[in-house]
């Protein structure tokens, strides 16, 4: 891999780790100020509320500013908010905890805007032939963080308070600012200039009609609706009474998901080569497995084998999708893929907050065990979808 993607690669990964302690940080101070669970859920839904917005308002920019610098000037905007949060958290009461909501939706939405533009440039800055490679690597990191930070964002909260965790995050950023400035321009095809709504409406209009996007947008909205269940609620009642364990089995099953999406990736950094041959069959294959092991997840009663199922569903959800990426990547030309991933990413926040609640009042009215077996049907959608047009699933070569 290229100097450009180790820099890519450096910088987000600083600003990932950055953004978990900065969440367990806020988190517990608003439990601790407030003492009220749902004060302290308001921050995943103010975070996931403001990127679905971003992602609808991010294409007015990406006419405008080139990528790179887009990319660097949101981290320098996050590491701005996240001074003006330190300097909150000394001042902050229980009568004005509700301010910090409003640093949080900034940041989110600059998050927002980071997210599909890093996914944007990796075709950029390595060759078609190492897409998969590339965007195994960093599947594989970004996993990496989230399994091994939230573990140490609580240690951290055992010797640092939330304000002093804020001021590490400040630095992590400010190193990832610096590395994101380093990285060589994209240039890009200049494309007619539209008016607001037309900038708007590009990426939609290229999902709508791009026929292979168009199939992987329906699926991103069904594994959306069914990734649900693997929220941490819902999760945690399915240990406590499908499983009969207790709450250190929420740990186990949940660190064994996302070791299994570690694994998976590692897996299509090795076989990168068999991979690209066998785009379509492969992403068939986890989406079929996604959909087999998820069924059986919720019918088992034995801990042991939700473990088990649980690094499965891991496993094969990212070896479909890390593929699945390369043919989004290489399907429409790149002047094009920053608004198509703004446009995937509408899909997935903004179905994910609603879906949530909604398999939640599912889980309550039905049983929770109802709700693994709706997403299990939910990913046979999926896989009937990817078998009916596997030839569709080929990597394209496109400038």
């Amino acid at each position: 891999m290229n100097q450009n993607f180790t820099l890519l690669l450096t910088g987000q990964s600083l600003a990932n780790i950055g953004d978990v302690l900065y969440m367990v940080s806020i988190i517990s101070m608003i439990f601790t100020l407030t003492g009220s669970a749902t004060a302290a859920s308001f921050v995943p839904f103010t975070i996931t509320t403001s990127m679905f917005l971003s992602s609808l308002l991010t294409p007015l920019l990406i006419e405008r500013v080139n990528l790179k610098w887009l990319l660097a000037g949101s981290q320098l905007g996050k590491t701005c908010l996240i001074f003006i949060l330190g300097l909150m958290l000394s001042v902050i009461s229980e009568s004005t905890y509700h301010l910090l909501f409003i640093i949080i939706g900034f940041i989110a939405l600059l998050d927002g805007c980071a997210n599909p533009i890093r996914q944007t440039l990796i075709p950029h800055y390595v060759k078609s032939t190492q897409l998969i490679r590339a965007n195994g690597i960093a599947e594989t990191v970004t996993q990496l963080i989230q399994t091994v930070m939230w573990f140490i964002g609580s240690l951290f909260l055992i010797v640092m308070s939330s304000q002093q965790i804020v001021w590490v995050v400040g630095f992590l950023f400010v190193v990832a600012s610096v590395i994101l400035g380093f990285l060589e321009n994209v240039q890009q095809q200049s494309i007619a200039r539209k008016d607001k709504l037309g900038q708007i409406k590009e990426g939609w209009n290229t999902l709508f009609c791009t026929p292979v996007l168009r199939k992987i947008a329906v699926m991103d909205f069904l594994e959306t609706l069914a990734g649900t269940v693997w929220i941490a609620a819902i999760l945690f009642v399915f240990v406590s009474e499908a499983l009969h364990v207790g709450e250190k089995w929420w740990g186990f099953i949940n660190g064994a998901f996302f070791f299994g999406l570690i694994a998976g990736s590692v897996y299509c950094v090795k076989y990168s080569s068999f991979l690209e041959k066998k785009l379509g069959e492969v992403i068939f294959v986890g989406s079929l497995f996604s959909f087999l092991i998820t069924i059986l997840f919720g019918m088992t009663t034995n801990p042991y084998l939700a473990l088990f199922l649980s690094l499965g569903v891991g496993l094969f959800g990212q070896i479909k999708n890390v593929p699945q990426q390369t043919v989004i990547q290489s399907s429409v030309p790149k002047v094009k893929l920053s608004t198509v991933y703004t446009s995937l990413g509408a899909i997935g926040t903004g179905v994910f907050g609603v879906s949530s609640l909604v398999m939640g009042i599912l889980a309550d009215l039905t049983g929770v065990r109802t709700v693994f077996i709706v997403s299990g049907l939910l990913l046979a959608l999926v896989s009937i979808i990817v078998f009916k047009n596997k030839y569709m699933f080929v990597k394209n070569i496109n400038d």
